[in-house]
């Protein structure tokens, strides 16, 4: 089993910045890739990014590519999405995501079988 919490959404203003941070516990962190999705009501989850189980490889969501960037540190067991030049559609609850099997760098939510319960972004105007 493994636990996912992520933290650090918020309320922030068009143009701000926020981090995101998901702790993970159970089966060991760093043998697998971890991912970033969003939801908005009335839409299907969406990915944003991922990570390889390393670190040394990335995927991202065209949607977000230049502005968020993730990463993690396997000494805390923490992945990271770091958020700049937010604008209002970024507003969703964000997941992060275990893909425990690994193998390739995935952007398909089923293939990623542990998710936390998410935190809210809101991006005003």
């Amino acid at each position: 089993q493994v636990q996912l919490v992520e933290s650090g959404g918020g309320l922030v203003q068009a143009g701000g910045s926020l981090r995101l941070s998901c702790a993970a516990s159970g089966r060991t962190f760093s043998r697998y890739d971890m991912g970033w999705f969003r939801r908005t009501p009335g839409l299907e989850r969406e990915f944003v990014a991922a990570v390889t189980w390393s670190g040394g490889n990335t995927v991202y969501a065209d949607s977000v590519k230049g502005r968020f960037t993730i990463s993690r540190d396997n000494a805390k067991n923490t992945v990271y999405l770091q958020m700049n030049s937010l604008k209002p559609e970024d507003t969703a609850v964000y997941y992060c995501a275990a893909d425990v099997q690994g193998g390739v760098l995935t952007r398909r939510p089923s293939n990623y079988e542990y998710w936390g319960q998410g935190t809210q972004v809101t991006v005003s105007s």
